[in-house]
């Protein structure tokens, strides 16, 4: 009962972290064309969140002294890199098939544990990806050569590979460990990493951006959304405080009560709330073979999220129905490396 009962509350949760996370491109692309740098959107995304997380980072200051590899490692990767790398990419090609081709990541998760480190994964979860995967390849329309900005698609895939390297990192980092003076360290919790992931991002972003020469005006006029003029504040507010803080939040949260592929593969859900979003507000038409393919990716989320889960072995295979966690959630290594970071 109360398996099912957490089942259902995490994937209720998992859309809404979906929906706040799939209209972060769809708030910056506006800015982005006002006159924006994307890296300078970039910053003021990771940096806002930063500011608004820093309760957070206080509350888990242990962190700094216990986990310094994996903080930097997820500021580098699932903070300054997937963040960069995505908004470069929606400059140069539509936003939802930027963030369909960045969800190649959860395909080359999959693919790492099971042939790289020989671990099992579920059918269901396996046949998800290669859905999703056969989704994604019919969005970018692959019989038809590169048919959108080459730049683009490869800063595309440079996200979907920062996530990767933060999935393999957190897949290491996320056990007991010992700190920096060699004594024993607990687990990390997952929103002190994201709190200090987002200020270790914010610094590298800092020195990459060089924020000092952005053009601040641009906040203070509006942006043009399918020709409807917004104000540029409201949309960076709604990339800092809803496609990023509550994202980030609510996403946590969710994979504690779902199984680690589970959350990989629904994910996949935040690509076609982007794509809508960017019909509806942005205008970005798609043709009939890539809306197929949205729906393709729908199919293979569905499929992943209504399987029973298998016994746990590890981030990647773990499930809700685990023995030894009395709540029927996974546990906290499983935690940390089952929530993909998201642009």
């Amino acid at each position: 009962m109360y398996a099912s009962q957490g089942r259902s509350a995490g994937l209720g949760l998992a859309l809404v972290s979906a929906f706040a996370f799939g209209g972060s491109g769809v708030a910056a692309k506006p800015l982005i064309e006002a006159g924006l740098d994307p890296l300078h959107v970039v910053w003021l995304r990771v940096a806002g969140a930063a500011l608004v997380m820093l309760p957070v980072a206080w509350r888990h200051r242990n962190l700094v002294r216990e986990r310094p590899a994996l903080l930097a490692g997820f500021g580098l990767f699932a903070v300054a890199g997937v963040q960069a790398c995505y908004f470069a990419a929606i400059s140069r090609i539509p936003v939802g098939v930027a963030l369909l081709v960045e969800y190649l990541a959860p395909a080359l998760v999959l693919g790492w544990v099971r042939f790289v480190q020989r671990r099992p994964v579920t059918r269901a979860a396996a046949l998800g990806v290669v859905l999703a995967v056969g989704g994604l390849a019919c969005v970018v329309e692959v019989w038809a050569g590169l048919g959108f900005d080459a730049v683009g698609l490869l800063l595309a895939l440079g996200a979907a590979c920062c996530q990767v390297g933060y999935f393999v990192l957190s897949d290491q980092g996320g056990q007991d460990g010992q700190d920096s003076h060699g004594k024993h360290a607990g687990p990390p919790h997952p929103l002190g990493v994201i709190a200090y992931g987002l200020l270790i991002g914010a610094a590298i972003l800092t020195v990459v951006s060089r924020p000092w020469g952005m053009d601040w005006s641009v906040l203070g006029a509006r942006a043009d959304m399918a020709g409807t003029d917004v104000p540029a504040w409201l949309l960076l507010g709604w990339i800092v405080l809803l496609a990023t803080v509550l994202a980030y939040a609510t996403g946590v949260v969710s994979v504690r009560l779902l199984s680690p592929q589970v959350a990989g593969v629904v994910a996949c859900l935040e690509a076609v709330i982007a794509t809508v979003l960017a019909w509806v507000l942005l205008g970005e038409h798609l043709s009939g073979p890539q809306l197929i393919g949205g729906a393709v990716v729908l199919t293979g989320a569905f499929i992943a999220q209504s399987a029973a889960p298998k016994q746990p072995s590890g981030p990647v295979a773990a499930g809700p129905g685990a023995e030894g966690n009395g709540r029927g959630v996974s546990g906290p290594r499983e935690e940390l490396s089952a929530r993909r970071p998201s642009p």
